[in-house]
């Protein structure tokens, strides 16, 4: 890049973007890329801060010597070792031969498990509350397992009040410009993402991201440097950030509204969720939100499942059995801990089966999801007849709202 890009006097971001990746962890959509964040610390001693992903790895050899200016590295510290943030190490290490490798030991080896090390003699193991003197800045370390491996620390630096926070507080999204939260319209073009990525990547760990909060506590925090995404560093965007994450750690629905999820061969089945949409636009309810999981990414609707306070889901018959991608999307959501919310049922079959049963059965292992109405179950189409019933059923949905 051959620009420092300055996060504080003498710490700078020498991360990059692949725009080109279409997948994260060849499963999660990309629309607007990902970054790679890694942040270099420039003291007495010098320490990195995580690596980045091999295939835009060569822009990041050429930022790290443009903001070494020609000194050698000292430390690499490894607060996870995902391949997306470790496939650059082996290299890193090769060039700079004199650089200890500061690691956990359950992060060291998982390292032998994905590489081949060469540098066993170069690594400083670390355990809650060590630290690292670098001259100014005094590093700590602080465990947070399963936030989102179970290799996972995270660095707190005493001096600059900076929080390297691993994959805690990241996002999907390429960095465009602007490095910092306060600099872009977050709520409009960045929560989204940030939602998403923390749902399907950290979601299942909320009790592991309460717990590392629990550690935090008492330790003023100027800035989040997160491995993906942007950078927080004002209070509000500081306090506006952890507020998300809380509620999304404890599975609290951030807004009320609804979520219609369907899936329809023939559009008869979407047909009955649209009648349900105006049927609950017309009684008041703002967020309704209207899904065919068989066309929007799952990710995507996963991150609105979990944002707002209801759900209905679809239960479409298909080889007599549930639906394939309505199938897949329960169970994902129950992996990920879905609960605390209010949900109601519809089920299509034309001649018999298993869909809504199944689905019930999906979601008996599930906390705290509590059934609203009478499940509304049509033969192929909904029949004029049967609209009282959805009438009640909307009546129900709305007053739960």
């Amino acid at each position: 890049m051959y620009y420092k890009r300055i996060i504080t006097d003498d710490v700078y971001y020498v991360g990059e973007s692949d725009r080109r990746l279409e997948r994260f962890e060849n499963m999660f959509e990309l629309p607007n890329g990902v970054a790679y964040n890694s942040y270099l610390i420039v003291d007495e001693k010098t320490a990195l801060s995580d690596g980045i992903d091999e295939t835009v790895s060569e822009r990041y050899y050429e930022n790290i010597r443009f903001a070494l200016d020609g000194r050698d590295l000292d430390y690499l510290i490894v607060n996870h070792v995902e391949p997306d943030h470790c496939s650059s190490i082996n290299n890193v290490l090769r060039e700079y031969p004199q650089a200890v490798m500061v690691i956990t030991q359950k992060g060291l080896q998982f390292m032998e498990q994905f590489y081949n090390l060469d540098y066993r003699d170069r690594v400083m193991i670390v355990k809650e509350g060590d630290r690292l003197d670098l001259g100014k800045h005094q590093l700590e370390f602080i465990m947070a397992p399963n936030v989102h491996w179970p290799e996972v620390m995270v660095t707190y630096d005493h001096t600059d009040k900076i929080l390297f926070s691993a994959d805690a507080f990241g996002a999907f999204g390429a960095i465009e410009g602007h490095l910092f939260a306060d600099q872009v319209n977050f709520e409009r073009d960045w929560l989204a993402e940030a939602r998403r990525y923390y749902i399907n990547i950290v979601g299942r760990q909320g009790a592991s991201v309460m717990r590392l909060f629990k550690k935090l506590e008492g330790k003023d925090i100027n800035l989040i440097a997160p491995l993906h995404g942007l950078v927080f560093r004002t209070p509000d965007m500081i306090s506006m950030i952890l507020e998300k994450y809380t509620k999304w750690a404890t599975y609290e629905p951030e807004e009320q509204g609804v979520v219609l999820v369907a899936a329809s061969m023939y559009g008869d089945s979407q047909n009955m969720n649209d009648i349900l949409a105006a049927m609950l636009a017309d009684r008041g309810v703002e967020n309704i939100r209207v899904y065919d999981v068989s066309k929007t990414p799952v990710s995507a609707i996963i991150a609105d499942l979990f944002r707002f306070s209801n759900a209905v889901f679809t239960c479409l018959t298909y080889n007599t059995l549930l639906y394939p991608g309505m199938d897949a999307l329960m169970r994902e959501l129950v992996m990920l801990n879905y609960s605390n919310r209010r949900i109601s049922y519809l089920e299509n079959q034309s001649w018999g089966g298993r869909a809504l049963d199944i689905a019930q059965e999906i979601f008996s292992k599930s906390k705290n999801l509590e059934v609203v109405g009478e499940p509304f179950k049509i033969k192929s189409s909904v029949a004029p007849e049967q609209m009282d019933d959805l009438l009640k059923l909307a009546d129900e949905i709305a007053a739960s709202v």
